[in-house]
């Protein structure tokens, strides 16, 4: 993301990366990254979010908590929570060959392809408690959708029109912090 994203974008990345290897785990640090503790809500990080996006500055986010797992997955509450809160933009962008990226080899000749979407927004939700959290999960379901439209059908999990895909992403709707290996997600 950071590749192909203007110079000022900001981004969140776990504080304990999914599946990388110690030696990347140095990049984003040395990026600046914001970083979100998965399963805490992360208060401090969505109000550095908000700051960004107050003074219309860019923001990279994975709307599923990560991008470990090619394939769509469920979106976190996250990307909508701040999207509609901010009256921010959303840029629809699927990447795949990630899982061919670690571990590096010698003449590993993995290929990480991105494909940009069109950007729409701003968006909004209304109501309180149950009603708002269920218009989130409606927003980060679209979110997704629009990325999934950038992807071939094998990897759009929910999305596909191919019924054993959506059966698989049954499988991987989970979010495997600690045991998962690339093989399974």
């Amino acid at each position: 993301m950071l590749h192909v994203a203007p110079p000022e974008i900001e981004m969140f990345s776990g504080a304990n990366p999914a599946f990388t290897p110690g030696w990347a785990k140095l990049l984003p640090r040395l990026w600046g990254v914001l970083y979100v503790y998965r399963g805490t809500g992360s208060k401090q990080a969505i109000r550095d979010a908000e700051y960004v996006l107050s003074r219309d500055g860019f923001f990279g986010i994975f709307p599923e908590g990560g991008a470990w797992a090619e394939m769509i997955r469920p979106a976190r509450p996250g990307a909508a929570y701040l999207a509609a809160r901010t009256d921010a933009m959303i840029l629809p962008v699927a990447f795949t060959g990630f899982k061919d990226v670690f571990p590096l080899r010698i003449r590993n000749q993995s290929k990480v392809t991105i494909r940009i979407g069109k950007p729409y927004g701003p968006v909004s939700v209304s109501g309180r408690g149950r009603e708002r959290r269920q218009q989130l999960d409606e927003l980060g379901d679209r979110i997704m959708r629009e990325i999934a439209d950038l992807l071939p059908d094998h990897l759009r999990g929910k999305f596909s029109s191919v019924p054993a895909v959506r059966e698989k992403a049954k499988q991987v709707e989970d979010y495997p912090w600690e045991t998962a290996s690339w093989d399974e997600v």
